[in-house]
């Protein structure tokens, strides 16, 4: 009898909880991921609606005829494209991608594209993937994406040493978009630990921008290189947010609305503690900067806003329940979003009239920030015990497990962690290739 009345308690027990988890879903919109971040200026988000249009160049046959150039075309000059790689070219180890020398703009850039739903291949780098499967620079990174970075940079690293030492004022920039943009990611973090592969390049010279970037990297990796790394996202974009291990996602491609859903349900129920404390854990890389163009319960695409900031907590981690989750991840959409609000930035700066000595003053007061910006990240890092954290170094770095002062956090500001040793290039090729009996190197079988 008592059974049966604790019943009805029980079953709205439930339905309270059931309904608690629902409203907090609903209303969780992707304008609160971001509601207290700064404000990009048009300085730092100039090269995104350009490296967008380059990206979908990489989708183009012949640059001289464009067949889905965007209003204002690609932008690019064909002559200034050092050189172009199809899925012939990479045996499928890699999407394909171009180097274009962009003398306009003082920049040696790589772009690759994203997923080829019609490419088995692409699928192959995806699933080349387990969660604390492979380390990387004290932390842990996706297999598959690392080694298709490795497979770049091997076939083009000659070639991009020439450049950067021929014009040694240039910038170096890679970009991609979804699956490209994990391929630059890793790409860039390999080019950061390996300087002297490309001419001991200066580190100020590298940057990355992740367009709708996969989750690549543990926590740990993605605040480190937040000065060099930036990822751009559109308003719900689902992939961003997904802690799901990608694998996972393309098996249940045909239903990915409901893969989405309990996803939702599972992250609703797992503490954010224990989210921040797993290092196995990948997250979107670097900088974030969040373009913000719809409003909670309102209808319609709004002016958009860019939002931007090194977070360690609440860093994209809730799916959002929304019709647009796979519609804001379109390059297209992204391009065309990014390019409405450098011009709305740049409207803004012209009406303001900023001499240029205050202009000049604003671009250091700004760059200041973002490394106090990048340093309490790291100290974020360190306080939330995320695991290989401790105080950081010039451009922070993390210890493996073990090392005594990993565990005391208590190392000084700009002193070099000791004892971690750098992942050179020669081990990352022995762990990733095979060499023939004529010496040509293939990724070893997964």
């Amino acid at each position: 009898m008592s059974v049966l009345c604790g019943l009805p308690i029980l079953e709205c027990v439930y339905c309270i909880a059931c309904a608690r988890w629902a409203w907090k879903r609903v209303l969780h919109t992707g304008i609160h991921d971001s509601e207290n971040w700064g404000l990009a200026t048009a300085e730092e988000f100039e090269p995104v609606p350009r490296l967008c249009r380059m990206i979908l160049a990489v989708y183009e046959d012949d640059l001289r005829h464009p067949l889905w150039a965007p209003p204002g075309g690609y932008g690019i000059d064909p002559d200034w494209v050092i050189l172009r790689k199809t899925y012939e070219d990479t045996h499928g180890h890699a999407p394909p991608y171009l180097i274009y020398l962009d003398h306009k703009n003082a920049d040696i850039v790589l772009a690759i594209r994203g997923l080829n739903l019609a490419k088995e291949s692409d699928y192959a780098v995806l699933l080349d993937n387990k969660l604390g499967r492979r380390k990387f620079d004290g932390g842990y990174v996706h297999n598959g994406l690392l080694k298709a970075a490795a497979c770049v940079l091997d076939a083009e690293c000659e070639v991009l040493r020439e450049l950067v030492e021929k014009y040694p004022n240039y910038t170096l920039t890679f970009t991609g978009h979804s699956l490209g943009s994990g391929v630059v990611a890793l790409l860039t973090m390999v080019v950061v630990q390996n300087r002297d592969k490309l001419g001991n390049i200066d580190r100020k010279r590298i940057r990355c921008f992740a367009i709708a970037p996969a989750r690549c990297m543990s926590l740990n990796l993605a605040v480190r290189y937040a000065d060099v790394i930036n990822s751009v996202v559109l308003q719900d974009d689902f992939l961003p947010r997904t802690a799901t291990p990608l694998e996972d996602i393309f098996k249940s491609l045909f239903c990915l609305p409901c893969l989405l859903c309990l996803r939702c349900m599972r992250d609703t129920c797992i503490p954010e503690e224990k989210m921040l404390k797993d290092p196995r854990r990948l997250y979107a890389p670097g900088r974030l900067y969040h373009i913000v163009e719809r409003k909670p319960f309102r209808m319609g695409r709004y002016p958009p806003v860019v939002k931007t900031a090194v977070p360690v907590d609440g860093r994209f981690e809730h799916i959002v329940l929304s019709c647009n989750v796979t519609s804001d991840h379109a390059i297209i959409w992204i391009q065309r979003e990014a390019q409405r609000a450098l011009d709305l930035m740049l409207e803004k700066d012209q009406i303001m009239k900023i001499p240029a000595k205050q202009r000049m003053q604003r671009q250091e007061t700004l760059a200041r920030e973002k490394t106090e910006e990048h340093k309490a990240a790291l100290k974020r890092a360190v306080t939330l015990s995320v695991p290989h954290a401790f105080s950081p170094s010039p451009y922070g770095t993390f210890v493996e497990q073990g090392n005594p002062s990993s565990s005391s956090g208590e190392a000084s500001l700009g002193t070099p962690s000791k004892g971690k040793r750098k992942e050179s290039w020669d081990e990352l090729i022995e762990q990733l290739f095979d060499k023939d009996e004529s010496g040509h190197r293939t990724l070893k079988k997964s």
